[in-house]
C-alpha cells in the first residue's frame, strides 16, 4: 500500500515537468490557449479510453444508468476536467513548474473547508485550521519577490499574476469542487468507470474546443508523442491505482499521501526544468504547505477524540 501510493503521488508529481516539457517540444507558445487544449484534450481523452477499456476487461458496469446519471457524469466532466485543466495548463505556462505543483496543492485546504459546510461529521478542527492557515502561508510565501531589494524587497515585491499563479489556484478550486461533487456520484457507480466517463467528456471537449478555436500540436515527433502517451497513461494508472487503495483501506490513511505531490513536483521540475528549489522562498513554501496537508489530513489517533 505504502510503495502504490506512493507511486501515484509520483506520477502525479511528474505532470508539472511533463506538461511544461510537452509544450516546449511541441512548439506550443505561451499565449496558443488553442493548442493548450487540444493538448490536454488528446491526454485526458486517452486516459478515460484506456480506463474504460480496462473496466471493460476487469467486467465493471460502464452503463445502462438512468438519464440523470448520465447528466452527473457529463457535469463533472465538463467541471473537474474541461474547466479546471482549461485553469492548470494556462496558468502553467505562465508561471514555474515548482511554484505550480505548490499552489496546487491548495485544493487541499479549499476541500477541507468546503467538507465543514457540506458534511457533519467532517468539521473543522484545531489541526486543519492549523493546516490550512499554515498551507496558505506557504502561498503567499512562494509569490514573494526576490532578494535583489533585501528582506524588505522580498516582503513587499510579490510575483503574482491572474495567468499564472492565479488560475493555477483557481483550477485548485474547480478541483475541490468537482472533488466534492463526484463524491456523491460514486456513492452508487463504480469509482474507475465514473472516472473513465469523466475524462472522456471532459478531454473530448476540450479537444473540440481546441480544434474549433485553431488550436494544433504542432510539432508532433516521436518524442512529443513519447511524452503524450505517458502522460495518458499516468493519468489512468494513477487515478486506477488511487480508486483501488481507497476501496481496501481507510480513506484518511491514503489521502495522508497527498502531501507528497507537490514535494515530487517541486523535486522533478526542478531536476528536468532546471528550476530552482533551492531558492529560500521555494523551500520553506514547500515545508509549509506538506505540513499543512499532513495536519488536514491526519485522524485524530485512537480512542482520543479529536478537539475543535
Amino acid at each position: 500500500m505504502f510503495l502504490l501510493a506512493l507511486l501515484c503521488c509520483l506520477l502525479w508529481g511528474s505532470s508539472f515537468p511533463a506538461i511544461k516539457s510537452g509544450y516546449a517540444l511541441l512548439g506550443i507558445a505561451g499565449d496558443d490557449i488553442p493548442s493548450k487544449l487540444v493538448f490536454a484534450g488528446w491526454r485526458f481523452l486517452a486516459a478515460g479510453l484506456m480506463l474504460l477499456a480496462w473496466g471493460a476487461a476487469t467486467g465493471r458496469r460502464l452503463g445502462g444508468w438512468p438519464p440523470s446519471v448520465w447528466r452527473q457524469l457529463v457535469v463533472l466532466g465538463l467541471l473537474q476536467t474541461s474547466v479546471q485543466y482549461v485553469f492548470f495548463y494556462i496558468g502553467l505556462a505562465h508561471t514555474t513548474g515548482v511554484k505550480a505543483s505548490i499552489m496546487n496543492a491548495t485544493s487541499t485546504f479549499f476541500s477541507v473547508l468546503m467538507a465543514h459546510w457540506l458534511y457533519h461529521n467532517d468539521r473543522l478542527t484545531w489541526r486543519k485550521s492549523l493546516g490550512c492557515a499554515a498551507g496558505f502561508v506557504g502561498v503567499m510565501v512562494v509569490n514573494l519577490g526576490g532578494l535583489g531589494g533585501g528582506w524588505a524587497g522580498a516582503l513587499t515585491g510579490v510575483e503574482f499574476t491572474l495567468l499564472g499563479e492565479g488560475f493555477v489556484v483557481i483550477a485548485a478550486l474547480v478541483l475541490a469542487v468537482g472533488g466534492i461533487y463526484g463524491k456523491g456520484i460514486s456513492q452508487h457507480m463504480d469509482p474507475v468507470a465514473m472516472t473513465g466517463w469523466q475524462l472522456v467528456v471532459g478531454g473530448g471537449v476540450l479537444l473540440a474546443a481546441g480544434y474549433a478555436l485553431g488550436g494544433s500540436l504542432g510539432h508532433v515527433t516521436p518524442a512529443s508523442s513519447a511524452l503524450l502517451v505517458y502522460m495518458a497513461v499516468l493519468s489512468a494508472l494513477a487515478i486506477s491505482i488511487w480508486s483501488l487503495l481507497l476501496k481496501h483501506n481507510r480513506v484518511s490513511l491514503i489521502t495522508a499521501f497527498n502531501f507528497m505531490i507537490p514535494v515530487f513536483g517541486a523535486l522533478l521540475s526542478a531536476l528536468f526544468l532546471g528550476e530552482s528549489i533551492l531558492e529560500w522562498r521555494n523551500a520553506i513554501a514547500l515545508v509549509l504547505v506538506c505540513w499543512g496537508i499532513w495536519l488536514v489530513t491526519q485522524a485524530p489517533a485512537a480512542g482520543r477524540p479529536g478537539r475543535g
